[in-house]
């Protein structure tokens, strides 16, 4: 498959991350409705973080039980704790960042637009690694196996830009298509440029630090959805819409595993 045709295949897969954006300008929405959009964001997070731990977790394992090479098995490890590490507490300095930064001036990003940028962000890192499988695959010619990847990761995609726009529902200040746009390329982009590096070079050492900076981000994420959700003391709801989001991730992830991946 040619460069042009994979960037291709990388722009469909990260662009349907804006079909969920729309939910972030909605307005007329009761309180029990946005506690289960919350938690509904929280279970495809959820998902995500299994998702990306797993695939991080995998050459470790691969080393752990094949022959052992304790350099690679080493350095893969330190790897896996830094980046998980690093993206978690990355987050957390820069939700300071912002915290301060509001408190300094009158005109400032709230509380709701600051966490759909930490979604975002988390998702992008994650889209990364998705980009560089994709990638990957095309350029050993597995394009069968490309072609699902697209379509499980287009589908996984569509999910999380609802995940990164469900704080924003029923927000006070409805937000403009300009800054929902901003949300799904900074979720979105880092596909296409995933796709382009693993295209070009293929790396198991990259793909496991991508992967383990998008589970510490996303970790952080969970932890302040979740705080929004039970602010409702509505422990049902955050049961029903986590499981909802959950068996989402799950369902979309089933079409990439159905092509082998």
């Amino acid at each position: 498959m040619s460069f042009g045709s994979t960037l291709a295949l990388g722009a469909i897969a990260g662009g349907t991350i804006v079909l969920g954006l729309p939910v972030g300008r909605v307005r007329a929405i009761a309180p029990s409705v946005r506690v289960l959009l919350s938690a509904g964001a929280v279970g495809v997070l959820v998902f995500l973080v299994w998702d990306v731990l797993s695939a991080a977790w995998k050459p470790i394992d691969a080393e752990l039980t094949g022959p052992l090479h304790p350099g690679t098995l080493a350095g893969l490890s330190v790897l896996f704790v830094v980046g998980i590490t690093a993206g978690l507490l990355s987050v957390v300095g820069y939700e300071r960042f912002l915290h301060r930064r509001r408190a300094a001036s009158d005109v400032g990003i709230t509380a709701n637009r600051s966490l759909a940028l930490l979604v975002a962000v988390g998702v992008g890192v994650h889209n990364l690694a998705e980009g560089l499988a994709i990638g990957q695959s095309a350029a050993s010619r597995a394009l069968g196996l490309a072609t699902v990847l697209v379509i499980g990761f287009a589908l996984h995609n569509a999910t999380e830009g609802f995940g990164i726009v469900a704080p924003l529902a029923g927000d006070a200040e409805r937000p403009s298509w300009r800054y929902l746009l901003l949300l799904g390329a900074i979720g979105g982009v880092p596909t296409f440029v995933g796709t382009a590096i693993g295209w070009a070079y293929s790396s198991t050492v990259l793909s496991v630090l991508f992967l383990a900076l998008a589970a510490g981000s996303i970790l952080y994420v969970i932890m302040q959805l979740l705080a929004i959700a039970g602010r409702a003391h509505r422990n049902d709801l955050v049961a029903y819409g986590l499981l909802a989001g959950l068996f989402a991730g799950f369902a979309t992830d089933a079409v990439v595993t159905l092509g082998g991946a």
